[in-house]
């Protein structure tokens, strides 16, 4: 800034100073007889003065301080003690009212103002050449996105009182009032609606109001955007909790009255058992089944089969119906029984009359997977004898005998192939595989218990050496005999047994039946491969029913007679 000028006053006086603010002051000024620069017309050009010279034809004086003021229009005045601007020519401003200078002393003849001497830079190689006068000054004030002319301090207008709500009578106090956010705008949107509203007022125009109906849409919004995230993440912490804490979903009661049967596939386990009850609508979950399977003490004497059940039951009732017997579907195959009593078990379960399963077996023996060593020959009472094995067998109602007893089959043929019966056998001094599921069944209709069969396997194996001399190679089994005649009778008389030639009456006939006299299971299998070596040939049921005892000689054999005799009073 010069010290050109410089009064007492804060600010230049010279409404032409680069330094005062904006150079807008210039564009608003204009000879008489000449029109504003703002009214659209053209504007009379006026040679400037290159800086530094300054007394070229003009002159000024400034003997006193100078003051600014504005004149009710607003514009900008400038006054001093003892002098006024005088000249040959006035000014007057074009915008609103006209206001003239009187130019008197220091201003030249001509009516031009001199501006103020500013030396050039030597650096500016187009600082000495002369510009015309508005050339190179655009119009601040002219177009509708131009910011109002500067005020100053002393003429400034103190800021509106914020009065109460007219509707609640709140007044929110100096800065309390609404957030700019609730309201609908910032401070960037309340200046620029405040120089537009002046920009309006000089133009004529109606102030445009600050819309603030906002308010109510923000709440809602973030009051939805909270309300929404807590929901969801309560949502989910619910069922995070109930997955691995709560209880599992059940049904209550036993079932809606609507029968529904569910096949249960062999070695399924609990976890499978609930998914297919619950793909069936007996129970609302798996994992309730699961529960309630672990909570019955007789939970693990669950089956394979088919089972007649209700929908929509609890899991307790469903696990407690199934180990009913009338729920179950089913055949089952008990270790040592015979076929005859498998072929009656299919024909009720089918509602087939009797004698069609024993039929069909009879003529399809072949077509049902025996193995290939498996005998058929005309003294074999039944193929299908010792290859129906034990378990449980879906039987339900419109289902085929064939299909059922191919089941069997196929579980008996993969059984035995996995001990590989036909490499067993000869190690044991038989001729085949055959005759070792003989030798089974023999184990599993005379023996007892677990500890019988073992000793049982081996009395079997040293009645048929050659060496055997106590009864010839004879077996002398009872349940040869009954299974001949189909009975399970313990009281025979000798001279019943011995008027019988049978192949399979074992008193009359050396070594073993044509053919296995019943279905034996694992137990008695691993027994028959495993026998022990003590040198026991004589075994009697001294109760008649459970307990077996065993001899090495004859005359301990004598002695368990006598003691059979006591017993049963025979």
């Amino acid at each position: 800034m010069t010290e050109y000028g410089r009064g007492p006053g804060p600010e230049p006086w010279h409404p032409e100073d680069p330094l005062y603010g904006d150079d807008g002051w210039g564009g608003q000024q204009a000879h008489v007889g000449q029109q504003s620069p703002y009214g659209g017309q053209p504007q009379q050009q006026y040679p400037q003065p290159q800086y530094g010279d300054w007394t070229q034809g003009q002159q000024s004086g400034y003997d006193q301080q100078q003051y600014q003021y504005y004149d009710e229009q607003g514009h900008q005045q400038y006054a001093g003690q003892d002098q006024q601007f005088a000249g040959q020519d006035q000014q007057q401003y074009a915008v609103h009212t006209p206001q003239q200078y009187q130019h008197q002393g220091g201003w030249d003849a001509t009516g031009t103002h001199g501006h103020v001497p500013y030396a050039a830079d030597p650096g500016d190689p187009y600082g000495q050449q002369p510009v015309a006068y508005g050339g190179e000054q655009p119009d601040f004030y002219g177009t509708e996105d131009a910011y109002p002319p500067p005020v100053p301090p002393g003429r400034r207008s103190p800021e509106p009182k914020t009065d109460p709500d007219p509707e609640t009578g709140w007044d929110p106090g100096e800065d309390q009032g609404e957030h700019a956010f609730f309201a609908g705008g910032g401070d960037d949107e309340d200046d620029e609606a405040e120089s537009r509203s002046g920009r309006g007022e000089r133009r004529g125009k109606k102030p445009v109001k600050s819309k603030k109906r906002r308010t109510g849409c923000a709440c809602m919004v973030v009051v939805l955007v909270f309300g929404g995230g807590l929901g969801t993440v309560g949502y989910f912490g619910w069922k995070y909790y109930q997955n691995r804490f709560g209880p599992a979903p059940d049904y209550a009661g036993s079932g809606n009255g609507e029968q529904v049967t569910v096949t249960i596939p062999k070695g399924a386990g609990g976890w499978e058992i609930g998914q297919k009850l619950r793909e069936a609508g007996v129970v609302e979950s798996a994992d309730a089944f699961v529960s309630a399977l672990q909570a019955n003490p007789k939970g693990k004497g669950l089956q394979e089969g088919v089972y007649t059940l209700e929908k929509q039951m609890s899991a307790a009732s469903a696990v407690q119906l199934m180990l009913d017997p009338k729920s179950q579907n089913n055949v089952i195959v008990t270790p040592g029984e015979r076929n005859a009593g498998v072929y009656a078990a299919i024909d009720k379960k089918l509602q087939l009359s009797t004698g069609t399963t024993r039929k069909i077996a009879k003529q399809q023996s072949r077509k049902l997977g025996l193995p290939s060593w498996a005998q058929s020959s005309g003294q074999v009472q039944d193929p299908l004898e010792g290859f129906l094995f034990p378990g449980t067998y879906a039987a339900a109602k419109g289902m085929k005998p064939d299909a059922i007893l191919k089941q069997m089959v196929t579980q008996a043929k993969e059984k035995y192939a996995a001990y590989d019966l036909q490499t067993k056998a000869k190690a044991l001094g038989l001729n085949n595989a055959f005759q070792l599921v003989t030798v089974m069944s023999l184990v599993q209709a005379e023996g007892k218990t677990h500890d019988d069969f073992r000793k049982m396997a081996e009395v079997v194996y040293n009645r048929l050496k050659p060496t055997n001399t106590e009864t010839n190679q004879l077996l002398q089994f009872d349940s040869t005999y009954n299974y001949l005649k189909g009975t399970s009778n313990i009281h025979i008389s000798e001279k019943e047994i011995n008027s019988n030639q049978s192949p399979y009456n074992t008193y009359t006939h050396k070594g073993l039946p044509p053919g296995p006299i019943g279905n034996p299971g694992e137990d008695a299998m691993k027994a028959a491969l495993n026998p022990t070596r003590d040198g026991w040939i004589y075994f009697v049921a001294t109760d008649g029913t459970t307990n077996t005892e065993f001899a090495k000689t004859y005359a301990e054999f004598q002695q368990l007679k006598d003691k059979f005799n006591a017993t049963s009073g025979n």
